[in-house]
């Protein structure tokens, strides 16, 4: 299975050379601020099976915890995928930026003890209040 995607502004692509099975939408705060939306919608994805096609010169990154990093494109902000230092093996990423259909056979919602107020869960997924 091959997988494309790239940012807002096309200026990075990729190909992922794995099927996506799970998507974790994530309710914490810092995947708020790191979308500017009320979730993150992400998959854990096998780093040796992403490879970057165009724009590694325009992928910049922000360490928004200790050991975790945050890609985004530097000329359109689209947020890609982060890393973990201790997690070399896999990264996360950011499912709105994939350009290929899937059909993921599980999605769950984590974080919900600290979700915005303002949005209600109205799907029948699992819920976590916290990482399960």
């Amino acid at each position: 299975m091959m997988l494309k995607g790239s940012c807002l502004c096309g200026a990075v692509t990729y190909q992922l050379d794995q099927e996506i099975k799970q998507i974790v939408f994530c309710h914490c705060s810092k995947c708020r601020k790191a979308t500017g939306t009320a979730f993150n919608s992400a998959t854990a994805i096998h780093s040796d099976k992403f490879t970057l096609l165009t724009g590694k010169d325009k992928l910049k990154s922000f360490s928004s915890s200790p050991g975790v990093h945050r890609f985004f494109c530097s000329e359109c902000g689209s947020p890609l995928y982060s890393a973990r230092d201790g997690q070399p093996e896999t990264y996360r990423l950011r499912i709105g930026t994939l350009d290929s259909t899937i059909s993921p056979t599980e999605k769950i919602h984590i974080f919900t003890g600290s979700k915005a107020e303002w949005i209600e869960l109205c799907d029948s997924n699992p819920k976590y209040e916290e990482r399960p």
